[in-house]
């Protein structure tokens, strides 16, 4: 085989190569894990927006806060999109995943309900608030109550606070710790609940309107995109954030959830 016959073959395979390569990642999308609700919402558009760029996405939508984390570390996720850094930290901690963060997205300022009360002040003594069960969004949501002054919790507790934590209750207001995503349902049970926004909204619940108390928007809890450790560099990841971080999706949450959802990028 001659030079220019053996550069031609190359060129050849080479082409066949990276066909093959488009092929196989038209064949098989990244799939992105979010919970129902916003993110579900967003990453339709993300999805869109990514597209253009050659990538191809498969949102996956789960209900819970801990399978999206236990189907990445499986393998059975690309990436995901639900949950703030307090949160992530803490399930690599306690279950030792191979996760990092690559970009934040939106932040959701946890917001208080109720059907019998209409400010935090009116709770009676012996109160039940229902609060998120896992630590990082109980945490935030005993911090609310003790910028309102209704409770004092222990020094350095922080932002991992647990009812556990409270050192003085003058209302003696009971928590009732419940899995996030049944919160909503407890609002003819308890007296109040507090309920992260991406589950407030498909009850139709409007965090502006219907919440007796909010979470500051300038708190640490901005929700980021997750993927495994050994993927952050992949040139597939710096497309999905790009895709996330347009100015088309930050258009997008200001316009559909006016103010519920703030843009965190």
């Amino acid at each position: 085989m001659d030079k220019r016959t053996f550069i031609r073959a190359a060129a050849f395979a080479a082409a066949l190569a990276t066909a093959g390569g488009a092929a196989l990642a038209q064949d098989k999308p990244l799939k992105i894990g979010v919970t129902a609700g916003p993110h579900a919402q967003i990453f339709e558009q993300v999805r869109k927006i990514a597209e253009r760029d050659g990538l191809k996405l498969q949102v996956v939508e789960f209900s819970d806060y801990i399978q999206p984390n236990a189907a990445l570390a499986a393998g059975d996720l690309d990436a995901n999109s639900y949950q703030h850094k307090p949160f992530l930290d803490q399930q690599v901690k306690d279950r030792g995943y191979k996760i990092v963060d690559v970009g934040y997205t939106v932040n959701f300022p946890i917001g208080v309900y109720s059907k019998k009360v209409k400010s935090l002040a009116e709770l009676k003594e012996g109160a039940r608030v229902g609060i998120p069960n896992d630590p990082t969004n109980g945490g935030r949501v005993l911090l609310v109550f003790q910028d309102q002054g209704l409770i004092k919790l222990k020094p350095g507790a922080g932002l991992k606070a647990t009812p556990l934590d409270v050192v003085e209750n003058p209302k003696k207001i009971r928590f009732v710790e419940v899995e996030a995503a049944q919160l909503p349902r407890t609002l003819d049970d308890l007296d109040a609940a507090a309920i992260n926004t991406n589950y407030a909204l498909p009850a139709g619940l409007q965090p502006g309107r219907d919440a007796i108390a909010q979470e500051s928007a300038k708190s640490p809890y901005v929700n980021l995109l997750a993927v495994r450790e050994q993927d952050k560099d992949k040139p597939w990841v710096a497309k999905l954030v790009k895709a996330y971080h347009s100015e088309e999706i930050r258009k997008f949450v200001q316009a559909e959830f006016k103010g519920a959802v703030v843009p965190g990028f």
